[in-house]
């Protein structure tokens, strides 16, 4: 299939580059030019617009940071314009599923069918080709589309119809992430500050029920001065102000996903919204009267 991926990021390259592994035809577009370099290498083509990308191109592929940057592709770029009647736009950014929804419609009144499509799983996943897929959007191009999404993905979940139906499962699990970081965070900060070894405590909640998936991953994170950017401190303030918004529509209260947001915030506050989201945690050593550049020594 011939594909316009827009967004080389730190999971788009590896994402783009599977792509041509599985054996599509790959034309990728970034707003930092060199970010295509990896793609070529690989063997897919650059383009100098998202424009020039989707020229063509039977599927788009936005990866995105939302639903926001989507639009401004599709429509103030040119993508969508560029298209082939037909073709299929994924929109794979986190966004609010009205957002999402709206998309849709405004490709469908141009003779194009959008995938509401967003994944999980993080740089790992995307170079290994193991992310979770959850799309939303009519049967039959979930099916055209479905090559594409296994040489990306190890779990591809069918989540309804409609568009917003995709991006409301991965606002339900970008929720728990936050709510998992902030209270690996509050954890991590307790054992540093009561004196007990971090990777001795890592170790052992690792093993235990306390467990969870943001623990293993991002609690060594939480130990390092300054560790490299998988996903920033305000990718969450954007994905849990998502889910808060969300909420306030449905008149549900949402206290734990509301004390993370707090948490994000407030490091995004201290000046840390570009560093890695496990810093988190610098949070809660301003809280409680600790440095907040690294880690208690």
């Amino acid at each position: 299939m011939r594909i316009a991926f827009i967004g080389l990021g730190a999971m788009g390259v590896p994402m783009a580059v599977n792509l041509v592994k599985a054996g599509h035809e790959v034309r990728g577009f970034d707003v930092r030019p060199t970010a295509v370099e990896p793609l070529m290498a690989a063997g897919g083509r650059g383009a100098a617009s998202a424009a020039e990308a989707a020229r063509e191109a039977e599927l788009l592929w936005l990866m995105v940071v939302s639903g926001e940057q989507a639009e401004a592709v599709l429509f103030d770029l040119g993508a969508a314009a560029a298209l082939p009647p037909g073709a299929i736009v994924v929109a794979a950014c986190t966004q609010p599923p009205a957002l999402a929804a709206r998309t849709a419609g405004r490709l469908a009144q141009m003779g194009l069918t959008m995938l509401d499509a967003p994944v999980s799983g993080g740089v790992a996943g995307a170079q290994a080709a193991g992310l979770t897929v959850m799309v939303s959007g009519p049967e039959g191009t979930i099916n055209r589309a479905r090559p594409v999404f296994e040489a990306v993905g190890k779990r591809i979940f069918d989540v309804g119809r409609e568009a917003g139906m995709g991006s409301t499962a991965k606002m339900i699990n970008q929720l728990l992430c936050g709510v998992h970081i902030a209270a690996a965070a509050e954890a991590m900060h307790v054992a540093e500050r009561a004196g007990v070894d971090k990777k001795t405590m890592h170790e052992i909640i690792s093993v235990s029920a306390g467990n969870s998936w943001m623990w293993g991953d991002r609690g060594p994170r939480m130990m390092q001065e300054d560790p490299p950017v998988t996903s920033a401190v305000d990718i969450f303030v954007k994905d849990l102000g998502i889910v808060l918004d969300q909420g306030k529509q449905m008149r549900q209260g949402l206290p734990l996903a509301a004390a993370a947001m707090q948490m994000f915030l407030a490091a995004s506050g201290l000046g840390h919204g570009a560093a890695d989201d496990s810093q988190v945690i610098r949070a809660y050593r301003a809280l409680n009267g600790a440095q907040v550049g690294g880690p208690k020594k």
